[in-house]
């Protein structure tokens, strides 16, 4: 996952920078006008780009959007998220004009920073290919048979033959159709269509998938979508709960990819670390000192 706090930490810095700077001057500081130069680029600064791509990926790392989400420049964040990296630019090319790049422990600091950046941008990667809507599809179905243990559950449904029939009847009952009307005209279900789709209370995990996970993503009251199920295309509603009902899928969503990313990260670090060789406190000195003793110097022939 993004790291946050270091995007946030900088935007601070660079509000305190401009409060100082708008204590030392009672004259407002200029808006910094950002026109797009094309359709990828959002600024330049003094001849350096900033793309809108950069834009997005800093307004992820904030926490404003989710990876992959739309964002661009008609964005009502895009502004303010753009403001911070000109501010960022300029700063950054301000050290290297005094030449503070130069120094050794900045070297070391930058190298520290392209770490943490490339170890982000694995976490990305694994994001994108591995915590995919199937994944967390699985992780919720899980995750809802638990919660729902104890759970009770009155169900009305509708199957029918064709999913084009089921989505007919979806929009009529979103449309205000009374269920258990709709039910006696339409489903194919003998055992409960008299009784206007009425299933009883069932407890959800004593029922086939994909029925716990459908009714654990139905809030109480409410029609579920069009599924697939042993009897063909089916519609439920939930009438009633007789206990605490468990989060929907957009509920745990934040939740389960939290989870994920961190089991991915575990996974990749525990075969990297088996893999490598890892030297620490006097063994790592020493293998220091060796390296050094071992670089080849000019000899005369």
């Amino acid at each position: 996952m993004p790291n946050k706090h270091g995007s946030l930490g900088f935007a601070l810095i660079s509000a305190l920078v401009l409060v100082g700077l708008s204590a030392c001057d009672s004259d407002p500081i200029p808006t910094v006008t950002t026109p797009v130069i094309d359709s990828a680029t959002a600024a330049v600064v003094n001849g350096e780009a900033i793309y809108i791509r950069d834009v997005e990926l800093e307004a992820v790392a904030q926490g404003l959007i989710e990876a992959g989400s739309d964002f661009g420049p008609s964005d009502p964040d895009f502004p303010q998220i753009l403001e911070q990296l000109i501010d960022q630019r300029l700063l950054a090319q301000e050290a290297i004009r005094r030449g503070l790049h130069e120094r050794p422990e900045t070297a070391r600091r930058l190298a520290a920073g392209r770490e943490r950046l490339l170890g982000n941008i694995l976490v990305e990667d694994l994001v994108a290919t591995e915590v995919t809507e199937e994944a967390i599809d699985r992780m919720y179905e899980e995750q809802v048979k638990l919660q729902q243990l104890d759970d009770q559950v009155r169900v009305r449904r509708i199957s029918v033959e064709t999913e084009a029939e089921a989505r007919a009847i979806l929009a009529e009952l979103t449309d205000g159709r009374d269920f258990a009307e709709a039910a006696l005209e339409h489903s194919t279900d003998i055992r409960t269509r008299l009784e206007g789709g009425d299933m009883g209370w069932v407890a959800p995990n004593d029922l086939p998938d994909p029925y716990p996970a459908v009714i654990g993503n139905t809030v109480t009251g409410t029609v579920s979508e069009v599924f697939e199920s042993g009897l063909g295309w089916t519609i439920l509603k939930i009438d009633e709960r007789r206990t605490t009902p468990p989060k929907t899928k957009e509920e745990m969503r934040p939740e389960i990819i939290t989870f994920m990313t961190f089991t991915q990260i575990s996974d990749i670090l525990r075969e990297l670390r088996f893999s490598a060789e890892i030297l620490q406190d006097a063994e790592a000195a020493t293998s220091a000192d060796d390296a050094t003793s071992e670089t080849p110097t000019d000899t005369n022939d």
